[in-house]
């Protein structure tokens, strides 16, 4: 390591306090431009030669992911030698790695969620549990949104609740008759169980808010009991519920409102998922499209 490379991530341990973990692979990083200059002092390197680094790191497989890190390791450190070490330019500024392939969310199909969802309850704390997961796939409810869940915002009567999201931003979102159902069973229980000021809908058998961590695991507890073969976590409700509904209406923008997306880019992913969907039926049904 050179000295203004070791200058640097005494800056990150030190002066950012970021993790010893964050602060190694930030060393790792660095340490592949060292080597990939050669001795070459890092303060002559240009934009060209960056980037001629970053085609060769692709050329031997570095995936998108892993060159884009790379990259943003390598415009810190010379954003900091800029700053502090009298380095006269940046040469990462304007360079972009490979654009990283956006990976497909893993969703649940119609019938593992009905499987998921038609087990019964065998104690109180499986009777929360149901109307968790019944407002999850119901609702399209991101993790956190349950968790804080208060009972102000829940309204069964209409067949709604008012959520807060991302950023703050607060929605309303439907609430099907089969998690109505399970929400109503489960406050009756609740009643015996939540602490007196307690507000939120989902409490522990301690009477407390129940945390993101207590729910995911509730949840890849009660798959397993009820039979499915894959690890189930709290966003693949999330996901399977985009799908279902964007395979049943085709309305991107419906999805993206109850989704509670800022951007509909953001949505658009389920687009693809709706397509494989398709694809698998084109090449069932179709006569031209069967290998024979």
């Amino acid at each position: 390591m050179t000295e203004s490379v070791e200058r640097y991530l005494t800056h990150l341990a030190a002066e950012r306090r970021l993790s010893a973990h964050t602060v190694e692979n930030y060393r790792r990083d660095l340490a592949s431009l060292q080597e990939l200059a050669k001795g070459e002092d890092l303060q002559s390197l240009d934009s060209q030669r960056i980037r001629h680094f970053i085609a060769r790191l692709h050329g031997q497989g570095l995936s998108a992911k892993s060159l884009a890190r790379r990259l943003s390791a390598w415009r810190g450190f010379y954003r900091f030698a800029c700053k502090r070490l009298g380095f006269a330019a940046n040469p990462c500024t304007d360079l972009r790695a490979p654009k990283v392939r956006r990976a497909l969310p893993a969703v649940l199909s119609p019938d593992a969620c009905a499987q998921l969802l038609d087990r019964i309850p065998e104690d109180s704390l499986e009777i929360r549990d149901k109307a968790m997961f019944e407002l999850f796939y119901s609702s399209g409810l991101r993790l956190a949104e349950l968790a804080g869940l208060d009972l102000a915002a829940l309204d069964l009567s209409a067949g709604e609740a008012s959520v807060t999201g991302k950023g703050s931003k607060t929605r309303i979102v439907p609430v099907g008759s089969k998690a109505q159902e399970a929400l109503g069973t489960w406050l009756g229980v609740r009643r015996e169980m939540a602490k007196a000021e307690e507000m939120a809908v989902f409490v522990s058998r301690n009477g407390g808010r129940l945390t993101n961590r207590q729910i995911a695991l509730r949840l890849g507890r009660w798959a397993k009991k009820a039979g499915l073969p894959v690890h189930v976590h709290p966003h693949m409700l999330r996901h399977s519920f985009a799908t279902h509904v964007l395979q049943s209406s085709g309305d991107l923008r419906a999805v993206q409102e109850l989704l509670g997306h800022a951007n509909i880019s953001t949505t658009q992913v389920y687009t693809h998922l709706d397509f494989q969907h398709l694809a698998k039926v084109y090449d069932t049904a179709h006569p031209r499209a069967k290998r024979k």
